[in-house]
């Protein structure tokens, strides 16, 4: 059985992060979509909160699962088994970004990384745009999940008030 993990901070989770889910899902016989938290970023949502809407997107996943880490990658995939690590990319900036900690994640465990590309309509499509758009009043109704909408929407209002 092969088990491959999509980590990311997923705050909010896309349209385009969903994507990726369902094709990964197909690939592998189990996926973890797991997030962790890093400290050299600011979150909208709690984890919680993201774990939450992470299960809604992934309801009609039947070999999806979704799980918190902490620290490494590479500890959370030995711990629980996974031999790969999924990333999804939009462009070179992100292959650029990915490539060295693919191939640190695979010097220390020999774990390797499959990158997966988006699908051309939502590579523009990121977590911080989202936020940054959203919190600016524009409308993000078309690159996120409904659920997740609403959540956005009601901490859009949280901050204006």
């Amino acid at each position: 059985m092969t088990r491959a993990v999509c980590p990311g901070s997923f705050d909010p989770v896309t349209n385009g992060h969903a994507d990726i889910f369902r094709r990964s899902a197909a690939i592998f016989d189990e996926l973890v979509v797991a997030t962790g938290t890093n400290p050299s970023k600011s979150r909208l949502f709690d984890p919680e909160a993201r774990m939450e809407m992470l299960r809604e997107v992934c309801a009609d996943l039947p070999n999806v699962t979704v799980m918190g880490f902490d620290g490494l990658i590479v500890d959370f995939c030995r711990e629980i088994g996974a031999q790969a690590i999924v990333k999804g990319l939009r462009g070179g900036n992100d292959y650029e970004f990915e490539l060295p900690m693919a191939q640190m994640n695979s010097h220390l465990t020999g774990v390797e990384t499959v990158f997966v590309a988006a699908d051309a309509s939502l590579g523009y499509v990121s977590s911080s745009l989202v936020k940054e758009v959203a919190l600016l009043g524009g409308d993000v109704s078309g690159l996120v999940p409904e659920g997740v909408l609403a959540r956005l929407q009601q901490k859009v209002a949280e901050r204006r008030a």
